[in-house]
């Protein structure tokens, strides 16, 4: 009986959640196939994380990042932009937990958030782009930023700059703003 409440809940939650190993979506709720576009849990169940995410670079560059970021119990959270199967681009609030931290991607929980009803993807943006207006909206300095992504403080800026352009911002907490509303 508590198993089927177990399988209830996964299956009833008010976000998307996938159970994963080796970077392999195993299963995955309704909430997740609706807010990715998926017709049934066969376009997802058994394939790999990366079909989900804009490019082959966002998907290996997060999951380093993932490994590097685990706090001590393993939990993991960000927002950024994922893929739908449509092809759509949109911002998404990812969290979950690693059931061994020693091994991240070896097997975890892990859950997704649509954002979409109350933040666009307005501008055409690059990969880089797209980490780095992550980060700026999570408040994090150029200097932060870099660290997280292995690229100089001085780069950071000049993507920024290059966000600021596109999204017709003067200042950083404007270019925030505008993304957030957008």
């Amino acid at each position: 009986m508590l198993l089927e409440e177990y399988r209830t809940a996964f299956e009833q939650a008010p976000v998307g959640l996938v159970i994963s190993r080796d970077r392999l979506m195993v299963a995955c709720n309704q909430q997740l196939l609706g807010m990715f576009r998926a017709q049934h849990s066969s376009q997802l169940a058994g394939r790999s994380f990366e079909l989900l995410y804009p490019t082959h670079e966002e998907f290996e560059r997060t999951g380093a990042r993932i490994v590097a970021s685990l706090d001590r119990k393993g939990y993991y959270a960000d927002e950024r932009i994922m893929k739908r199967l449509t092809g759509e681009l949109f911002w998404c609030h990812v969290s979950g937990r690693a059931l061994d931290p020693k091994r991240p991607h070896a097997a975890g929980i892990w859950s997704f958030e649509d954002l979409s009803a109350r933040r666009k993807v307005t501008a055409a943006l690059t990969a880089r782009e797209r980490e780095i207006a992550a980060l700026l909206i999570e408040g994090l300095t150029s200097k932060r930023i870099g660290q997280k992504l292995g690229i100089s403080p001085r780069t950071v800026d000049v993507y920024r700059a290059r966000l600021m352009r596109k999204y017709g911002a003067s200042t950083t907490p404007e270019l925030v703003n505008k993304m957030l509303t957008a």
